[in-house]
């Protein structure tokens, strides 16, 4: 009776799951992680651990779990490994306290946590480590900071991510691409992956920014090893870098204006062609460059000019450039003015100011193009110039100034063109002479509107090259119905629309190069025009080669109304 419980005991014993804990290495840095294993010699429940104790001391990583069963001399046995990567959360003595699976306990393990500058850690070279700085500590609100992490490992990763720092109520963004190095330390080669963060604190106060974490696994030597195939495993890794502390300042009462702190600020223009003196009708291209150290982007203010009367302004799309330089963030805007002068005459140009305050000195300071005064000439006249106005009702010519006119060879087929286009225009000019007022002045009505042919004020327009006039006169052309244009019924607006009911290549050229003129080079030459330049180089518009277009436009227009008309008049 006795004999049969103690065997009854023995197996009893034997059934409960032994349960052990291990580290894989100890001492430890701080935040350096480390990997406690839990190993059941039964096949137990996944979450038959409880990680909870560590809690107090360490940061819980990522837990995985693994089961075995092995069969030796018809003995089959089984375990249970749990891995868990930690982290310490301060330096010194540290116990991890034991642990429950099911109804056992692991065994309580010492570990020795140094920090990274003691002399112990200097012994203990890590595999993998992370190093982060700042460009600087001390910032105003909304300074933007820039920060380093390099990622170091003199072992082979497998995979891993790197988490961005962390700051509350700051916008944080990585600039550029990942950078890659090699680098030796005590003796030892290390691959070094570099990224760089933009960090902007939108609040004042006291902060700190939380240290990136990298999560991988690397490769490690397995233990389990045959005559024929020696196999290699992996192993999960964690490293953290340190928390950085920033101070952010308010913004200073005395300040006013738009907030822009920076290190450096400047305005620099370009004019071309240089400034000297300009023409009537010529495009002018000024430049406006805005550079700032220790801003984004997105915090440069807008770029804009006032012009006095007499002066058209077509602003190109701002061209924004970021660079680092230093470890300092240089951000960049690049704006074109096309000018125009629809007159002769002097000019001063509105002095263009931007205040901003100076991070380096703590000072107010404003970054100033001066006003400055241009002169502008009438348009360049030749010898053959004669004026061409329009009698009353059809005035299109600018009072005072010059027009080109055409001269033809005898017997050319233009000369009849011209003949026949001087009927019409003499036609026209009596017919809108007797023609009653249909339409008064929008507003008040006191003064009449006198109809005017939009084909006619367009060939006006383009023998005194008015390109301006040209552009405006387009649509009104399109619209007016009399050569029957598919436009489906619908009013175009847009030289856009022009050029699609219009549809020929030689038209769209043309129209193209005018703009190219009058709005800067964000509208170019259409490709393969042999002699494209650019817009800042050309010489005053011409619009002889439009006008030629027109004529032909004209005459076919005609010519489909005129079979409209004789096949719904049989």
């Amino acid at each position: 009776m006795g004999l049969l419980l103690s065997q009854v005991v023995s197996q009893t014993a034997m059934a409960a799951p032994q349960v052990s804990a291990s580290v894989d290495k100890n001492p430890v840095m701080l935040n350096e992680s480390f990997v406690l294993s839990v190993v059941a010699n039964e096949d137990v429940g996944s979450n038959a651990l409880d990680t909870t104790p560590l809690q107090k001391d360490f940061i819980v990583g990522r837990t995985s779990v693994s089961s075995q069963t092995s069969m030796v001399n018809f003995k089959t046995s089984y375990s249970t490994t749990w891995t868990t990567v930690l982290f310490a959360r301060k330096a010194g003595n540290v116990t991890i306290p034991p642990l429950t699976v099911g109804s056992e306990k692991t065994q309580a393990i010492n570990l020795e946590v140094v920090p990274a500058s003691s002399a112990k850690a200097g012994n203990h070279q890590q595999d993998i480590f992370i190093t982060a700085e700042v460009s600087n500590n001390d910032v105003y609100v909304q300074q933007l900071v820039t920060m380093s992490v390099k990622l170091h490992f003199s072992t082979e990763l497998k995979r891993g991510t790197l988490s961005e720092p962390e700051l509350e109520g700051a916008n944080i963004q990585q600039v550029g691409k990942d950078g890659e190095s090699e680098s030796i330390i005590n003796g030892r080669r290390y691959r070094v992956i570099e990224r760089t963060y933009a960090i902007t604190p939108q609040q004042s106060g006291d902060f700190v920014i939380a240290a990136p974490v990298f999560s991988g696994e690397v490769m490690a030597n397995s233990r389990r090893r045959s005559s024929f195939f020696s196999f290699s495993e992996t192993k999960p890794v964690s490293v953290m870098g340190d928390s950085i502390s920033l101070n952010v300042r308010p913004v200073p009462e005395a300040f006013q204006g738009q907030w822009l702190p920076s290190e450096l600020l400047t305005l620099h223009q370009e004019w071309q062609p240089e400034l000297t003196k300009f023409t009537v009708g010529e495009p002018i291209t000024r430049t406006v460059t805005l550079t700032a150290a220790g801003l984004s982007e997105e915090q440069l203010p807008e770029l804009a000019m006032e012009m006095p009367p007499g002066l058209k302004v077509y602003p190109d799309q701002a061209e924004l450039h970021t660079s680092l330089n230093k470890d300092r963030l240089v951000s960049q805007k690049v704006r074109n003015f096309a000018l125009v002068a629809s007159k002769p005459g002097k000019y001063t140009l509105p002095e263009i100011s931007i205040p901003w305050w100076n991070t380096v000195t703590n000072r107010y300071e404003t970054s100033t193009i001066a006003a400055q005064e241009i002169e502008v000439l009438p348009g360049v006249q030749t010898a053959n110039n004669t004026p061409f106005t329009v009698p009353e009702g059809g005035n299109t010519a600018p009072l005072g100034q010059e027009v080109q006119t055409v001269t033809v060879k005898e017997h050319s087929w233009l000369t009849w063109l011209f003949m026949t286009l001087w009927l019409l225009t003499s036609f026209a000019w009596f017919a809108s002479a007797r023609g009653k007022r249909a339409q008064q002045t929008q507003g008040t009505g006191s003064e009449p509107v006198k109809h005017i042919d939009p084909y006619l004020a367009l060939m006006a327009a383009c023998k005194q090259n008015n390109g301006e006039q040209v552009i405006s006169l387009l649509p009104a052309w399109i619209n007016s119905g009399k050569h029957h244009f598919s436009t489906g019924r619908k009013k175009v607006s847009t030289l856009d629309e022009v050029i699609k009911v219009i549809d020929r290549q030689d038209f769209t050229e043309v129209i193209n190069e005018l703009q190219h003129h009058y709005y800067g080079k964000g509208q170019g030459k259409e490709p393969g025009r042999e002699h494209a330049q650019t817009a800042t180089s050309l010489p005053a518009w011409q619009g002889k080669e439009l006008l030629t277009i027109l004529v032909n436009i004209n005459k076919k227009q005609s010519k489909k109304t005129a079979e409209v008309a004789i096949a719904l008049n049989p």
